[in-house]
């Protein structure tokens, strides 16, 4: 083991991983109807996923933003949000000497002192509140601390980075979805919308925003990735960026290839985002055929480099989209992988200190920024129960 290697992991123990973004409660849905017993997670599940608890243990994760998502595409978009998180429930109630159930900065703080991972939840889509503010408010009640504003298609009040511009950012609800997200405590997250929704969401936001996994768009230019710009907007926000590790959002050489591949999964029949058994077939078929540009730990740092020095160093961090992606990094290859992107940024010359800002402290920072601007705006204003038809017509 190399001696920074040996550093990463010692940092690690001290500051653990806040990974932004993890889809382990999907893949639980698509490959096993949520059986806990057919994947469990206290087992290693190489075969399956990139999640389990062992990797956690070894990639030095100390809190984890688990993925409440459900595609845009579904009719029931609700009811299947509420079954991903009775699914975390059930994954933090299976393992409680492992998971600990975190709904705030201090609780994250608690979980590492107790050597537990903190486990808090992020929905991914406004599709999941169906155009009402109640809904949102009830999410929050059961635990979910951020939304992701869009997934890969447009809200009716919020334009997605990969569909085609309908509001021109946020529209008048949308703007009222922040702003009471901001009087709730939860983390406004502009990963996967358009720029001009990130740009509206910061001139709106009363509270620090995150990118919950989202690199940079000057190192990769994909529409999924953050323009300078907005990067250069967080430090007057006081919010957080955390770096991705999808291989089709942080090499360049690997964009063309995955719009190739994404195109021969739908001419099989299957949504470009599957990963079942049968759907991983199509996939590595064509991969035979085509081999995929491989991206690296070296990759991601280059975005965390970049990001460092556009937004500043307590502006970063990391959301590796793990169980989301089909395809990893060399050297992130699942949850055990942390260790290997932070001794790369030892050799680049990160600090111990700066390190500790990525890994934990920010993350943590910004929730408890949050949770305060909430306390603030719960004593000026009451619930929003305003409609979109009130205010887009």
């Amino acid at each position: 083991m190399s001696n920074s290697l040996e550093t990463a992991r010692e940092l690690l123990r001290a500051h653990p991983v806040v990974d932004g973004h993890n889809d382990l409660p999907w893949a639980l849905r698509e490959q096993v109807r949520y059986d806990l017993d057919a994947r469990d997670i206290a087992t290693p599940q190489n075969a399956h996923l990139h999640t389990d608890l062992p990797r956690l243990r070894e990639g030095g994760v100390g809190a984890q933003y688990w993925s409440v998502y459900v595609r845009s595409d579904l009719p029931d978009a609700v009811p299947a949000t509420l079954e991903q998180i009775d699914c975390v429930r059930q994954l933090i109630a299976r393992h409680p000497g492992e998971l600990r159930a975190a709904l705030t900065a201090a609780d994250m703080e608690a979980a590492r002192a107790e050597g537990r991972i903190a486990s808090l939840m992020g929905a991914e889509g406004g599709h999941s509140i169906a155009n009402s503010l109640g809904t949102l408010r009830g999410l929050y009640g059961l635990g979910v601390r951020y939304m992701t504003l869009t997934h890969n298609d447009n809200v009716a009040w919020a334009d997605s980075a990969t569909d085609e511009p309908v509001a021109g950012g946020l529209t008048r609800f949308g703007r009222e979805v922040v702003r009471e997200m901001n009087r709730l405590g939860m983390l406004v997250d502009l990963s996967h919308v358009a720029a001009t929704t990130m740009r509206d969401a910061l001139d709106t936001s009363d509270a620090p925003v995150i990118f919950s996994h989202s690199s940079s768009r000057a190192v990769c230019d994909h529409p999924r990735n953050i323009p300078d710009d907005v990067l250069e907007r967080l430090p007057a926000n006081g919010g957080v960026a955390m770096a991705t590790f999808v291989p089709k959002f942080v090499l360049q050489a690997a964009v063309d290839w995955t719009a190739a591949a994404d195109e021969n999964m739908r001419a099989h029949g299957f949504h470009h985002l599957a990963t079942t058994a049968e759907a991983m077939k199509v996939h590595r078929a064509f991969e035979e055929r085509n081999p995929r540009p491989v991206a690296t730990v070296a990759t991601v740092a280059d975005h965390l480099d970049h990001m460092r020095e556009v937004a500043g160093v307590d502006h970063v961090g990391i959301g590796g989209d793990y169980d989301g992606t089909a395809f990893t990094p060399d050297g992130l290859d699942d949850v055990s992988g942390y260790p290997n992107l932070v001794a790369e940024l030892l050799d680049r010359g990160w600090s111990a200190a700066d390190l500790a800002k990525l890994t934990w402290q920010n993350a943590v920072r910004v929730l408890g920024a949050a949770e305060d601007a909430a306390r603030d705006l719960q004593g000026r204003r009451g619930p929003s129960n305003a409609t979109l038809e009130q205010l887009d017509g």
